[in-house]
């Protein structure tokens, strides 16, 4: 017995179900003339991922069964097993239904409610019970969606009622190393079940998440038989003669550093195309932070999307200056200087009588990061553009950053990139084509806000920094276990403590970009006023 299945890698978008069922459609006819019998969607691909909130309103999920029929009378030559919410009375689950020559054939009910890092489904879904074994040319197909894969259960109770390969539709958000865990995952499934895998993964961006893709096959021996690319759409055809996958093409896998990117590069694409934002303005300073994040925008967009504009204080070195025109001269793209200084001496006239008899310090240093505020989101709402904030983990993480200034904007590109991932990726970039000067990469970090000012002046060294707070905010270990494995004490409180009074600040921050297995986002969800203390 032979059956030929197709995988559509797809990019979703939450809410548009025309355009989702534009997109399916699409490529169940593709898939057609390449003479598969069935097509494989990923996770609420009808729908988008994760609807959130809108899964609460009754029309959402009305709509979207509208769109369900509306498709299913469209769809001809060809079965297709498609991912989408379904009420049921007061019921709502995380559907996968087969449409096959207009019929509505079988719908399998996700068992699995993943309530961890970023997701939240036990809010939304209900939870279903047995398994769905469909038969296709004589083959049954067992169907599971995304988490009831992650641990023993419904992979089981699929073999059980008979299949004899499984079928997992997917909406697996990435984070670095995920790729190779998923692989292991369902190779875990496969030691106990025996059962080939089909693996159908979204691609693309939505808010701060990053579907990366990858989908994959395994054979019943756990092999590798066929992975599609990360980070885009894509269409592939296995062979499944005999109840085994046949061999097909396999994507090679990125270095580490290429992953992130490209993350990152379809992070901000999806983010301003999908809410219709016509280019990107960013606050460009001559360091490092920028310089990546307009790499990115430039990658993400197109040179004639992208604006770069300096915003030099007297405190604001040549070589910042020098470097930041010849990075707008590498990439083409619109530059503007404007030079502060006039707006810091209004300030300092306006609050001298408030000031007076007060010793300058961190308060006109965040002046002058919130005339840089408020310079480009005046040109944000002049021209309609997104402005992108630089920022990275670390400065976040510490609250190394100023609330209405250097904060100001609508999407914090490097959120979730620690400075010392920074570097990597501005030099991996480099090695593409050369558009980050070297001494943007080789010079101390600074803020320049004040005369030979250095990050380091108030933050340990960017390595001891990244490594404490990926410790204890990303794998939640003590303070006390911290110190044991060898970092000063002394740097660990410090970090610790500004990791935890900065939480503030992290609330008002826009929203950015997901590449770790947690960041300042959905899975980081610490109270503001709390008075618990580690023990040391």
């Amino acid at each position: 017995m032979s059956l030929r299945i197709a995988i559509a890698q797809i990019n979703a978008t939450v809410g548009d179900f025309a355009g989702n069922a534009a997109r399916i459609l699409d490529f169940a006819e593709r898939a057609r003339e390449q003479g598969a019998d069935l097509l494989l969607t990923p996770e609420l691909a009808l729908c988008g991922y994760p609807p959130e909130d809108l899964l609460l309103r009754e029309d959402f999920c009305t709509a979207c069964t509208a769109e369900l029929e509306a498709m299913a009378a469209k769809l001809k030559g060809i079965a297709v097993l498609v991912g989408h919410p379904e009420r049921s009375g007061e019921r709502c689950y995380n559907a996968a239904t087969l449409i096959s020559e207009g019929v509505r054939v079988a719908t399998y009910h996700k068992q699995r409610l993943p309530s961890y890092e970023v997701f939240d489904e036990e809010r939304y879904f209900d939870s279903g019970a047995g398994a769905c074994v469909l038969t296709l040319k004589g083959v049954r197909c067992g169907v599971n969606i995304c988490a009831d894969v992650w641990e023993a259960g419904a992979a089981d109770l699929a073999r059980q009622a008979g299949a004899e390969i499984l079928l997992v539709l997917n909406a697996s958000p990435y984070h670095i190393g995920k790729r190779e865990r998923r692989t292991d995952v369902l190779r875990q499934r496969i030691a106990s079940t025996r059962l080939p895998v089909i693996y159908a993964n979204l691609a693309g961006g939505q808010d701060e998440l990053v579907f990366d893709g990858g989908s994959f096959v395994l054979d019943s021996h756990g092999n590798l038989c066929c992975q599609l690319p990360q980070f885009e759409e894509a269409l592939a055809v296995v062979d499944i003669i005999d109840g085994e996958p046949q061999p097909g093409t396999i994507a090679p896998a990125p270095c580490i550093e290429a992953e992130v990117y490209q993350a990152l590069v379809l992070g901000v694409r999806d983010y301003l195309g999908k809410n219709g934002f016509p280019g990107a303005i960013i606050g460009l300073s001559g360091g490092i932070d920028s310089a990546l994040t307009l790499a990115i925008a430039v990658d993400a967009l197109g040179a004639e999307r992208v604006r770069a504009v300096m915003m030099a204080s007297p405190y604001t070195a040549e070589i910042s200056l020098s470097e930041a025109r010849e990075m707008v001269r590498l990439l083409g793209i619109r530059y503007d200087e404007i030079a502060i200084a006039p707006a810091m001496e209004t300030m300092s006239t306006l609050l001298e009588d408030q000031f007076a008899g007060l010793p300058a310090d961190t308060t006109e240093e965040n002046i002058q990061a919130r005339i840089r505020g408020m310079i480009l989101m005046a040109i944000s709402n002049k021209t309609g553009s997104l402005v992108l904030t630089t920022g990275n983990k670390s400065e976040m993480a510490v609250g190394y950053c100023t609330l209405y200034g250097d904060m100001a904007g609508g999407f914090a590109v490097i959120k979730d990139i620690a400075k010392t991932w920074v570097y990597r990726l501005s030099r991996w970039r480099n090695t593409r084509s050369h558009v980050i000067p070297e001494l943007i990469i080789s010079r101390p970090p600074s803020a320049e806000l004040k005369p030979g000012q250095t990050d380091q002046d108030s933050l340990p060294p960017y390595e001891v920094l990244d490594a404490i707070v990926a410790a204890y905010m990303e794998n939640d270990i003590s303070p006390r276990e911290i110190i044991a494995s060898g970092y000063a004490e002394a740097d660990v409180r410090r970090v610790v403590q500004l990791l935890k009074i900065s939480e503030y600040k992290r609330r008002q921050a826009p929203i950015g970009i997901r590449v770790t297995q947690r960041g300042f986002g959905k899975d980081w969800r610490y109270p503001i006023t709390n008075r618990y203390r580690d023990p040391y």
